[in-house]
């Protein structure tokens, strides 16, 4: 038997588990989670390495993470729609992620008519059933009313959260991709700089102790990120598009920021497993959602290019 490898898109609309689904595949905490829709604003990339076993040659999932779906009115939300459609752009596989809990309707058909346009094979995946308490039988109408779109090769019920059906889903995965090599070394999870992850748990950290419009109109840019032998100090900024947004981030004696601060910097050692040195400040850059130039700015992939032009 060959070894099975390729690229998986995963897709849904936000809050749909996309990000959740990601972390527990891969058995690490890869894209940050929180309530607030459009959490995920880049593609992820995860690595998933199936070990062999005496009937499976093994395999390597290459799980891409990727913004919800959804009707974009700025230029930040055109940049997460078009991060969408360079995940789906040569992959083998796209893993639809619907909520079991709820009804289908329009943005759930949006959904499906990217996929079907891609012309790309997909699997469905129910997730949330843990929210079901136990009545499966309700999935039955989804999976009646789904399978009548003869869109899937497969069909799976999982709770990413709980992490139920996983295995199930992993070897369905190895066993439709196709023959192939090894893209990335074993002890590879994923592509992400350190610095973008340090970032993004920062924003985590934003999107979890603040509310409102808050969340959504803040982005964080790393300005220092120097590793030591002992200590890794970095230096980042949060953006905002008000003054008021600046008010709230700080806090009341500058407490909130020193909450997010506290928070994302124990995230932050816990991924590195050093100590942190982190300094946070705040910033108001008006209307940077609409700034096209910004927003591409904020890719870690331009951000990295421009680290390796400025090496001497």
């Amino acid at each position: 038997m060959a070894f099975h490898s390729g690229f998986v898109c995963i897709l849904g609309r936000p809050n749909a588990g996309k990000s959740t689904l990601l972390n527990a595949l891969a058995g690490q905490k890869l894209a940050i989670v929180s309530p607030k829709p459009q959490t995920t604003r880049n593609r992820v990339l995860g690595v998933v390495h199936v070990p062999k076993a005496k009937n499976n040659p093994g395999a390597q999932i290459v799980l891409i993470d990727t913004p919800g779906l959804h009707r974009p009115d700025n230029s930040l939300g055109k940049k997460m729609m078009a991060e969408v459609r360079e995940a789906m752009d040569g992959c083998d596989l796209v893993l639809i992620i619907a909520d079991a809990a709820r009804p289908k309707d329009e943005d759930d058909e949006f959904v499906l008519q990217l996929v079907r346009k891609s012309q790309t094979p997909a699997m469905l995946l129910l997730n949330k059933i843990d929210l079901l308490k136990g009545e499966k039988l309700k999935l039955l109408p989804s999976i009646e009313r789904y399978g009548k779109t003869q869109m899937f090769r497969e069909i799976v019920p999982i709770s990413a959260r709980k992490r139920e059906g996983l295995s199930v889903l992993l070897e369905k995965l190895s066993e439709a991709l196709p023959n192939g090599p090894r893209y990335f070394a074993d002890d590879q999870v994923t592509d992400q700089p350190l610095r973008f992850m340090a970032a993004e748990l920062i924003r985590e950290q934003v999107l979890l102790q603040t509310a409102q419009e808050v969340p959504h109109q803040t982005t964080v840019v790393l300005e220092q990120f120097e590793e030591g032998k002992k200590l890794v100090r970095i230096a980042a900024v949060i953006y905002c598009e008000r003054e008021g947004q600046k008010r709230i981030l700080v806090g009341r004696q500058g407490q909130m920021l020193k909450n997010i601060g506290t928070e994302a910097r124990l995230e932050i050692e816990r991924m590195l497993g050093m100590k942190v040195f982190l300094e946070l400040f705040v910033k108001v850059r008006a209307n940077w959602r609409e700034s096209r130039v910004f927003v591409e700015e904020l890719d870690w992939r331009k951000q990295l290019e421009h680290l390796v032009s400025a090496r001497p």
